[in-house]
């Protein structure tokens, strides 16, 4: 009997650690917008958490650009089928922090036991996704700025000087050069990607002028629009001024147009976001580029920081203790110093930890590659203001629309800047009425 029940006993033993052995690893579902070079560099991210541990795995999924990722979150969310971790575009913050449906990333990481310490991240980007008290609700992950992107040889082939890397040009300066390419024969001076971001939201922030009132958004949802100043409206109306000669040549709302010309030659100033670094290193052949900081007006002496675009990481709600766990796993993988020197170098976007980029400097890497710094210096060059510190407003998609189609007017002439700038502040203070009744 005896024997029995120690055969018995080592019977139980091996079918409970087979068990054990057998258990499926949790899998943790993260939908992001990155295709192409960025989707393999994502995969890559992934597979490396996967292959350091065997409790969980990771599966990413493209589901098309920021704004289809996010309506394809909203409607998962609904339908109770979301995923754990979503990447959203920052001007969906708003929308995301108010939502009821994520869990904020400082509680998500507490909970977990990851102790952080969230000032070693580069404070620019970690402010954009804190709340009112100063919690991060998301994790940054692609972040950027727009930076200056010039043809080497368009400049020396018209004689004039490269850029400084650390002090920008002024505007004034930026219309000289832009005359001397075209009179040297370049189809136009500048094109410029994402216009409201780099000519309206950016251009505020960096010459500390409120786009909207109440901090920018970040003091209450009753904040209307403030870009129908004088400034703003005086910087449309030199570019529009500049579209006469082909000093300002318009290319498109977004990217995809403006980088095309500026590849094409036909034009040798590009103002886009740094992220446009990994497509310039790969596409770019049959001439030399290089990266200069923004342009600013010559009244502004000690210029802001620019602000960050890009998207964070959302938490969704609805998920099991053990999937959370495999969640904060992730996301503390994702901030590694060697992860965010890798995505910095494969993609061009910042790196997030304070941690990385001194690892980069002390490698020598912005000593060989020195346009991939441009972006970060000019983000941190001055301790950000309430109103350089971001844009928090309700709707902000629509808002970015809204202004992206009256500036459409202002170039095709079909109205001046005053008169575009004060109907987009209209319209756009009517989506932040919305957007208030909907979450007061």
């Amino acid at each position: 009997m005896r024997k029995v029940m120690l055969l018995l006993s080592v019977v139980v033993s091996v079918v409970l650690l087979s068990g054990q052995v057998m258990a499926e690893p949790t899998t943790i579902h993260w939908w992001h917008a990155m295709k192409g070079a960025r989707g393999q560099v994502v995969d890559t991210m992934i597979k490396a958490f996967n292959d350091s541990q065997s409790e969980y795995v990771v599966v990413g999924t493209y589901k098309g650009n920021y704004d289809e990722t996010v309506n394809a979150g909203v409607a998962a969310y609904r339908a109770k089928k979301q995923p754990h971790i979503i990447q959203s575009f920052e001007v969906g913050t708003q929308t995301m922090m108010l939502s009821g449906a994520v869990y904020p990333v400082y509680q998500l990481m507490k909970d977990e036991g990851y102790t952080i310490d969230w000032k070693s991240y580069i404070q620019p980007v970690l402010s954009y996704y804190m709340d009112a008290d100063g919690n991060l609700m998301s994790m940054p992950f692609n972040s950027s700025t727009p930076v200056m992107y010039y043809n080497v040889d368009l400049f020396k082939k018209a004689g004039i000087p490269l850029l400084d890397k650390k002090k920008p040009v002024t505007w004034d300066e930026l219309g000289e050069i832009t005359a001397k390419l075209v009179k040297s024969g370049v189809t136009g001076g500048l094109v410029s990607g994402w216009q409201s971001w780099t000519q309206v939201e950016n251009y505020s922030a960096m010459h500390n002028i409120p786009f909207a009132s109440r901090a920018n958004g970040y003091e209450g949802l009753d904040c209307e629009l403030l870009i129908n100043n004088d400034k703003v409206i005086g910087h449309i109306a030199m570019l529009k001024e500049w579209m006469e000669d082909n000093r300002f040549y318009y290319g498109g709302q977004k990217y995809q147009g403006p980088s095309a010309e500026f590849v094409a030659q036909n034009a040798g100033v590009y103002i886009d976001s740094v992220s446009q670094i990994a497509k310039m290193q790969s596409s770019v052949k049959d001439f030399t580029w290089d990266v200069a900081p923004l342009p600013v007006e010559s009244w502004m002496k000690k210029p802001q920081n620019s602000i960050i675009g890009g998207a964070s990481l959302w938490v969704f709600k609805g998920h099991g203790e053990k999937d959370y766990k495999g969640v904060a796993a992730f996301l503390s993988h994702l901030a590694k110093p060697e992860m965010q020197v890798y995505w910095h170098k494969e993609t061009g976007y910042f790196p997030i930890t304070l941690a990385a980029y001194e690892q980069l400097k002390k490698e020598g890497y912005y000593n060989e590659y020195p346009y991939q710094e441009v972006g970060i210096q000019q983000l941190t060059r001055r301790e950000p203001t309430k109103i350089s510190r971001g844009l928090r407003l309700g709707y902000f998609i629509q808002i970015r629309n809204i202004i992206n189609e009256e500036l459409e007017l202002v170039w095709n002439g079909k109205k001046t800047a005053q008169e575009a700038m004060d109907s987009a502040v209209k319209r756009g203070n009517m989506q932040l009425r919305e957007f208030e009744r909907t979450y007061k």
